[in-house]
């Protein structure tokens, strides 16, 4: 049975599609799905649990990683599959990512969707950023990014616990190397891009604070390549220059924000919810 684990805070406008999306592929009764509201102030318990075969779990206090945890002791089967409440993945992409865990000789130990960014009706800077970050190489074999990861039961075996930072995918994408590791190229995620410049900002400042924090903490983790942008996306593609200025006075500002990031913040975007 596939087990999947949400961490959910302050998700009641969109965790019902997310959940909707899953039971609609699979079946209530082929999942265990576990959805661990922490430290919500909204209908988040509510609106999981009407849903069909959903377990929720309510937590007082906001903290991704100790929701992961509490989500992970819970959950009754493997394939084991991270989720997060905003993301709609598209039908039969849960089972497609099951089966290439588990069949063959050599299966991957991880494995993640596609990613595909909704950046519609966002602004310019937006969409710009996105340009060149969804062109990143990086995200060839990286788990992260995607709002969904995978793994088997051999590959849970690589760790106890998630960190408490905030860069639980960045965790994860840390436990394996590129051989254990498959993008499932039949099977997307749909990932809501930041609805503002602003919400972008906060998002990358949060996000690149919790990778400062686990590569200080944790062996292993995978280094970011500062010029990928310009060698690996713009020079061969000399059209996207216009986005690049835009990425890279994205990436500074957000450099800049990190360092105010306070530790215990969750590295997400409230625009979308």
């Amino acid at each position: 049975m596939i087990s999947v684990v949400i961490a959910a805070h302050n998700e009641a406008r969109v965790i019902g599609g997310c959940l909707d999306a899953l039971i609609a592929d699979a079946g209530p009764e082929d999942l265990d799905i576990v959805v661990v509201a922490n430290g919500c102030t909204d209908d988040t318990a509510r609106v999981a649990g009407e849903r069909p075969g959903v377990r929720v779990i309510e937590l007082a206090e906001a903290g991704k990683a100790n929701a992961l945890n509490v989500g992970d002791a819970a959950a009754r089967g493997f394939p084991r599959v991270y989720l997060d409440a905003d993301v709609v993945l598209t039908p039969g992409a849960l089972h497609r990512m099951a089966a290439t865990l588990t069949e063959g000789d050599s299966p991957p130990l991880a494995v993640m969707p596609r990613r595909h960014m909704v950046t519609r009706g966002r602004p310019l800077a937006v969409h710009a950023y996105y340009a060149i970050n969804t062109r990143l190489p990086i995200f060839a074999d990286a788990l992260f990014g995607r709002g969904a990861i995978a793994i088997s039961a051999a590959g849970h075996q690589r760790f106890d616990r998630f960190p408490e930072q905030i860069a639980d995918d960045l965790f994860l994408d840390s436990q394996f190397s590129s051989a254990e590791k498959q993008e499932v190229v039949d099977a997307t995620s749909y990932v809501q891009a930041p609805r503002r410049t602003r919400d972008l900002l906060r998002t990358l400042a949060r996000v690149r604070a919790g990778n400062t924090m686990l590569r200080a903490s944790h062996n292993g983790v995978r280094a970011s390549v500062p010029s990928s942008w310009l060698r690996d996306v713009v020079l061969p593609r000399p059209w996207l220059a216009p986005a690049a200025t835009v990425y890279v006075a994205v990436t500074v500002a957000a450099a800049l924000k990190a360092r105010r990031h306070p530790r215990d913040a969750w590295g997400r975007d409230d625009s979308t919810r």
